[in-house]
């Protein structure tokens, strides 16, 4: 399991059992077995794009069109988010979304998106998966990364290109999957700032705080720049001493991200090269 800075420490993914096409909650891969279902500031800033269109008058349907690279990937009875980077057929998520607290690779994982007012299941290719551990719950945060292909292409949504993480910048956090945000399925948007950066991996990944409010269930989702566009790290935890309370961000009271770099960014490129040479 990762380091534990404050008095709890949680990996954002959720197990969950299926009744009639929904997804119910039914426990928590976690450390604790209390559910959290958000760690958040003080106000809840997320919305929909539907609302974050409204905010700062965007249409909103460029907005959704722009945002469904950002999907669910379920694995079996569990799931987490995930976005397809810079090629139609390679999503990143975090490492604990593909495999469990015993380092076993989790069943029948697919990847879920939504455009133009339906979802698309498409199957992830487990064997192509390229990934920071295959033990995350054990290792540090910063190698609880994933790279993998799909079966095939999603020309359906727009991938997102990568960016590098500035300390301080505003980001734009892009998630699916948080089991408190309009059951887990709608896409939401927040914009916050990525904070300071925790550790440095050996391969070149780097773990920052953000203070953007970010919910079980969306691990793997999201942070991009300020202008929602290219990819900066993606979201794995939050850290807190009283995590079902709305406090201040601080060093005992925050989530926290791992940059697409060194060993991450290279297994995105090298899946994206596969894909462009198949394609």
């Amino acid at each position: 399991m990762h380091r534990v800075l404050a008095g709890a420490e949680r990996l954002c993914l959720v197990a969950r059992s299926l009744s009639k096409g929904r997804a119910s909650l039914a426990s928590v891969t976690l450390l604790a077995s209390s559910i959290t279902l958000t760690l958040v500031f003080g106000p809840d800033a997320r919305t929909t794009l539907e609302g974050y269109a409204q905010d700062r008058q965007l249409d909103p349907q460029s907005l959704r069109q722009r945002y469904a690279a950002t999907g669910l990937v379920a694995c079996g009875t569990a799931h987490g988010a995930g976005q397809l980077t810079l090629a139609n057929t390679v999503v990143t998520t975090a490492a604990h979304v593909l495999y469990d607290q015993n380092g076993r690779q989790r069943p029948n994982c697919r990847f879920v998106i939504e455009t133009g007012g339906q979802e698309i299941a498409t199957a992830l290719e487990m064997d192509s998966a390229i990934v920071g551990s295959t033990d995350p719950y054990r290792v540090s945060a910063v190698q609880d990364w994933a790279a993998v292909r799909l079966a095939r292409p999603l020309r359906e949504a727009k991938p997102y290109p990568l960016t590098a993480a500035v300390p301080g910048a505003e980001v734009l956090f892009v998630a699916r999957g948080a089991m408190d945000f309009a059951q887990g399925q709608a896409t939401s948007a927040q914009s916050c700032r990525l904070r300071q950066r925790l550790e440095t991996g050996a391969e070149g990944t780097r773990e920052f705080a953000f203070d953007c409010a970010a919910g079980v269930g969306a691990s793997g989702a999201g942070l991009l720049d300020a202008q929602g566009r290219g990819l900066i790290a993606i979201f794995v935890g939050y850290r807190s001493l009283a995590p079902d309370l709305p406090l201040p961000f601080s060093d005992q009271h925050y989530n926290y991200a791992i940059t697409v770099e060194g060993a991450f960014r290279r297994a995105v490129e090298r899946q994206a090269a596969v894909s462009s040479a198949r394609n």
